[in-house]
């Protein structure tokens, strides 16, 4: 039986525990005997290193490519696809998208391109209005603003209406290379997988050393995600730059209008169901880094709390024995660095101030810390057919570990707003200026 979308009840008490298992074992060694105190940071480490190294260790840079023979043996039963881009107040990037759209290389025939204005309020449904009478291929799917689900009430709203064998599924900022829908179906049908996640390239990376970090931070997901998939793990949709089977994603029961991460969550279903997810380094889809602190911490506390929410609201699926023991594993070990160690090393500085002692999960952090470096270095090394990726330098790196310092301020902070306020699902969007 497929898992469909939940509606994620009790999610502040599920979160309230979260903060006291972790806060506890965060503060705990500060009050037991100091011979013994660091002994769970040093498990932690050496379990999590491991597990860390690893899943770098095995990311191969022909896991997630594509070539022009396998391009060329199934070019002529090619699939129906249909292009997806939720829009809302996208004045500034609107053109710009429909130019890219317009250019991509697929069979005319079996090529749908929809753009859902989603109760825009600026100049989008205007410009959308004027592309579409000049454009005929492109076609526009109205919702008024206040329709509720977020971007995910405004794709389930397109599903009623497109038809086609798979979804391509794009942010309005994206800028992508002609052949970008040729080789993703191809490499979706070559491998067998049920949706592929292309990798996110930075294109204003040059703009500031916020923008930089985050072409960096792109490259080590990638890096990660295809080392997850290659040790037995899972990989994961990032939103934008997404190709998914339709007839998939109807047995999962389409877009989750209950989370503010839509493609966290249906990332969930597709392992419950066993779907796969493939990871495609070549070519990426392009999009814009957010420029500024305060936005990023903003677009960050999101992906946050739609992180926390997939784990909290599929947990005991998680565990049954839908999952294989490879992938239970993965999971546990991606929520410990990701999610539990920030908050654990937070209540653990906290701990350390009130005792007047030196904080005990170093090693922890320490060992987190260098695989992201060794992450960041392959990732870097790595070549892109999109915008270029900072050098592997010392101090990039250094720098890129840095930055990552500001998940242990953001995860903390969510989770205890998750816990203290009740949740109200709001498309917070990013802001896209065109680059």
């Amino acid at each position: 039986m497929a898992i469909a979308a939940v509606n994620g009840d009790n999610r502040r008490g599920k979160t309230a525990l979260f903060l006291f298992c972790c806060g506890f074992l965060g503060a705990w060694p500060h009050w037991v005997d100091p011979g013994k105190n660091l002994l769970p940071a040093i498990t932690l480490a050496i379990f999590l290193g491991g597990y860390g190294l690893i899943t770098v260790l095995r990311d191969r840079n022909e896991n997630h490519l594509i070539r022009d023979p396998q391009i060329k043996g199934l070019k002529d039963g090619l699939p129906s696809v249909d292009v997806v881009v939720a829009a809302r107040d996208e004045e500034n990037v609107i053109e710009r998208l429909v130019t890219r759209l317009l250019q991509i290389e697929y069979p005319k025939d079996k090529l749908s391109i929809t753009i859902i204005d989603d109760g825009s309020q600026d100049q989008t449904p205007y410009l959308l209005e004027e592309l579409s009478q000049n454009f005929s291929k492109i076609k526009i799917i109205k919702r008024p603003r206040f329709s509720g689900g977020g971007k995910s009430g405004a794709l389930n709203f397109a599903l009623t209406k497109l038809h086609n064998d798979w979804l391509f599924i794009l942010d309005a900022d994206a800028q992508l290379h002609k052949d970008v829908l040729i080789r993703s179906v191809v490499y979706a049908i070559d491998g067998g997988w049920s949706a592929v996640q292309l990798r996110k390239a930075i294109v204003n990376r040059s703009k500031n050393k916020i923008a930089s970090l985050q072409s960096m931070e792109m490259a080590m997901d990638a890096v990660i995600q295809s080392g997850r998939l290659a040790s037995g793990g899972i990989s994961e949709l990032r939103g934008n730059g997404q190709l998914i089977n339709r007839n998939v994603l109807d047995q999962c029961g389409g877009f989750n209008e209950d989370t503010v991460t839509d493609d966290l969550d249906l990332s969930f279903r597709l392992l419950i169901n066993k779907f796969s997810i493939g990871l495609l380094w070549n070519p990426p889809v392009e999009e814009e880094a957010v420029d500024s602190v305060s936005a990023l911490i903003r677009q960050r506390q999101r992906w946050a709390e739609g992180g926390l929410q997939r784990f909290f609201d599929y947990w005991t699926v998680l565990i049954s024995r839908k999952l294989r023991r490879t992938q239970k594993i993965d999971l546990t070990c991606f929520f410990l660095l990701q999610y539990a160690l920030p908050v654990i090393s937070f209540m653990d500085c906290v701990a350390s101030i009130f005792t007047a002692s030196f904080p005990v999960y170093w090693p922890f952090s320490l060992v987190a810390f260098s695989v992201s470096g060794l992450a960041y270095w392959k990732g870097c090394m790595r070549d892109s057919e999109g915008p270029s990726i900072p050098k592997a330098t010392i101090i990039n790196i250094f720098y890129g570990i840095l930055y990552l310092s500001h998940w242990f301020f953001v995860i903390p902070l969510v989770a205890i707003k998750m816990t203290l306020l009740p949740k109200k699902l709001i498309w917070k969007k990013t802001n896209h200026i065109g680059i």
